[in-house]
């Protein structure tokens, strides 16, 4: 094994043991589609990946600009059926909706004409849970997130971060077993986004629930997880490192940063994605031209 290195792809992760399934399996995971400039000609995603969340697990996922990230998230989420490959979801295979999972986007999803309240009861609702219940429910997770006191308010009465806090509220609420992360805090300034992943940890810590949270910045990857995917250039992108963080819990995200192990792993993971990141910026280029 090397240095840094995440355990052989089989092996169970810090969440399982020999015996049971993983939260999430993706299998040899393909994904085309018809190029929109030319009809004829397709264009393929992600290609043969694997890749598994361990009940309990956070893994983060890193790699250049269009290399399929949100595509496997959507795979994840039964958003999207992949070309080729298969999905497993605590050893059953996905059919339509992943409904163990709960889905936080990097774009605003929440309802403008709810209130912070009535949008984390929204999906409660939704999923046919009595109004008072939901309620219940809704209030305890805006406690939470430190948002007691503005449950009253509207979207365009919150700043940015108490707009994300509601979102996570929001995924968080539903209880689910699984946790899908797209870029959820790469809006926010860093002050605040620093406060969020705390927020993050600390709830996941309590919980522990499988996690699988995309990325660019490779700082927040490793502070969050137990374990950092780095995927390839596209197209046709695919697995090229899988490393474990083997840094203490619970952590702040900010001070983590400043230890020697953490340095290290960075120097490590970046060595893996640099060329890649300079990959896809090159192919940017080329398309802009």
């Amino acid at each position: 094994m090397a240095w840094g290195a995440a355990p052989r792809s089989g092996a169970p992760g810090p969440g399982r043991a020999m015996s049971e399934a993983p939260a999430l399996a993706l299998a040899q995971v393909s994904c085309t589609f018809v190029d929109k400039n030319d009809p004829k000609a397709r264009y393929t995603a992600v290609r043969d990946v694997s890749l598994t969340v361990d009940a309990g697990e956070f893994v983060s996922v890193v790699g250049p600009t269009g290399c399929g990230k949100s595509t496997l998230l959507n795979v994840a989420a039964g958003l999207l059926e992949p070309s080729t490959g298969t999905v497993q979801v605590f050893g059953r295979p996905l059919a339509g909706l992943n409904r163990r999972a709960g889905y936080m986007f990097q774009a605003e999803g929440l309802m403008p004409w709810r209130t912070a309240l009535g949008n984390v009861m929204a999906g409660l609702e939704f999923r046919g849970t009595p109004g008072a219940e939901a309620r219940v429910l809704a209030e305890d997770w805006l406690r939470r997130v430190g948002l007691a006191a503005f449950g009253a308010r509207y979207p365009h009465q919150l700043s940015g971060g108490m707009r994300k806090r509601t979102a996570l509220a929001q995924t968080l609420a539903l209880d689910p077993d699984i946790i899908l992360m797209d870029e959820p805090f790469s809006a926010l300034d860093i002050q605040t986004r620093q406060l969020m992943e705390n927020e993050l940890l600390a709830l996941w810590q309590a919980k522990k629930k499988a996690v699988l949270f995309i990325t660019h910045d490779l700082d927040e990857a490793i502070a969050l997880a137990d374990r950092v995917v780095v995927l390839s250039a596209g197209p046709a992108s695919h697995p090229i490192g899988d490393f474990a963080v083997d840094l203490p819990r619970p952590r702040d995200v900010a001070e983590v940063k400043t230890t020697p192990r953490f340095v290290a792993l960075h120097a490590a993971i970046w060595a893996v994605l640099r060329a890649e990141v300079l990959a896809g910026y090159a192919q940017q280029l080329e398309q802009a031209s």
